[in-house]
Formats: structure tokens, sequence, C-alpha cells
């Protein structure tokens, strides 16, 4: 285990935890975050990683799924029981099981290896954005979002289905802001993709299509029995209304 960066940097620092064996990626990695305003911490032991991970001492994780010893997938899945920090999950190049299975675990997004050290501030700020609130004046009421029996109070990044709490992840959350601000028409996945993940959808990209499906199934069907969020193929989801059709 060790420390990347500067030891002296202030609390308002975003603090990011590695989870990664390779030492020279830690230091290269560490060093570029440095400049960009980050403190990364690196740790090497999955088993670790868990505890610090869930502890609230960091902001976001970057965890290798080739991990020794405990995978990063497992790791992963000890963080969700217990956490809803940020994660991007580090994989090989042109591995698509890797990806889809981290995304359907609770990633927010994924990183291919070797990677841009520029792609990865990217891709940290592009999930924090959905991740931390935007500052309030004090007094002033949550923005909130309404449609049939889902209520998402932007403000505290709370969802509630029927009066009941629904956890979602950052990225789940801001599908779902923006499928519900466009209750009744189509959102094309490229616009999911560019809102929630902060860029572009690569060629045979499923990251919005796992993350719309495992908050479909957290949200389960409307009301009246119809489904909540429907598919239309190649094109994009649309969040439905009672009292509407529902079939895509």
């Amino acid at each position: 285990m060790g420390h990347v960066g500067s030891p002296s940097a202030p609390s308002a620092v975003t603090r990011v935890l590695l989870v990664d064996d390779d030492a020279e990626l830690a230091e290269l990695v560490g060093e570029y975050l440095a400049r960009e305003g980050f403190a990364l911490e690196a740790e090497v032991d999955g088993t670790r990683a868990i505890d610090r991970a869930v502890a609230g001492d960091h902001q976001l994780v970057v965890l290798d799924v080739m991990l020794p010893g405990v995978n990063g997938f497992d790791v992963l899945r000890s963080i969700r029981a217990s956490s809803h920090i940020p994660v991007l999950m580090l994989t090989a190049r042109g591995d698509e099981v890797d990806r889809i299975v981290g995304l359907e675990l609770g990633a927010d997004d994924y990183l291919s290896k070797p990677f841009n050290p520029r792609e990865l501030v990217a891709r940290i700020r592009a999930v924090l954005r959905r991740t931390q609130p935007e500052t309030r004046v004090a007094g002033e009421r949550a923005d909130r979002l309404t449609v049939d029996d889902v209520v998402v109070d932007l403000g505290r990044r709370l969802v509630r289905r029927g009066g009941a709490a629904v956890e979602l992840t950052a990225v789940e959350f801001a599908l779902l802001e923006l499928l519900m601000r466009a209750a009744g028409t189509v959102v094309r996945r490229d616009d999911l993709a560019r809102g929630a993940l902060g860029r572009n959808l690569l060629p045979f990209d499923r990251s919005i299509d796992v993350h719309v499906s495992r908050m479909r199934k957290k949200l389960g069907p409307r009301p009246d029995g119809g489904e909540r969020i429907t598919t239309l193929r190649a094109v994009g989801y649309l969040y439905t209304r009672a009292g509407e059709p529902s079939g895509g």
C-alpha cells in the first residue's frame, strides 16, 4: 500500500483510490492526477481496498479487474454491498465480457488498458459531476421530478417509488433524471451517454444498455403494470407514463 501524490494535499482536493498492483502505473497516474488537482492513493490488496473504499475518505475508486488474490469483480461486489462510491473499472482492451460484467455489478464506467491519462481524468470528472450535487442557496427548495409513483429529489439525490427508497448508482441516477425530464419522448442512446457518462458511445458500446437494464429492474413496472422504460432498438429509450402505451 502506498500514497501517491502530495501528502499535504488540502481536504478540498478530490481523493481517488487506485486499486491496482502495477506500482509504475500508480506512480505515473498519481503524478498526472496531482497536476490536475486530484490526490491519488494506491492499494494493491483487494481485501484492504474494500475497507478503504467504503470508509468515506475517497470520492472515487479506480479498480483494476486483474488483481492478485481476489479479483476486481469480487472487490466491486463487496463495495456495492455497503457503498455507492463511484467506481471506474480498468479492463483489458477489447474484453467486452469484463466491461459488461463490471457494469452489471454496479461500476459507473470503464476504461480499457493501456489508457491515456488525459482520458482517465476526463472519465473521472464526468463521473464526479454526476455524484456531487450542485451547491444550492440556503433555504432553496430542492428540485424534484415526479412521474407517476416515482419521485426524484435532485438536491438530495434520492429516488423513491411509492414512498420506498430506490438505491441507484450515480450513472443510473443521471439516466433516470434524463429520461424523466423527457418522459413521453424518446431519448437517443448517444444523448444518454453524453449526459450520464460525459462521453460519446464507442462502436458496439453497450454501457448505456446495461445501466438502463439495471435501473429498469430496480424501478419495476408502472403502477398500472405497464413497462416503465421501453426500448426502441438502435435508437434509444422512452420513459412512459401510466395510461400510455408501453410496448417498444
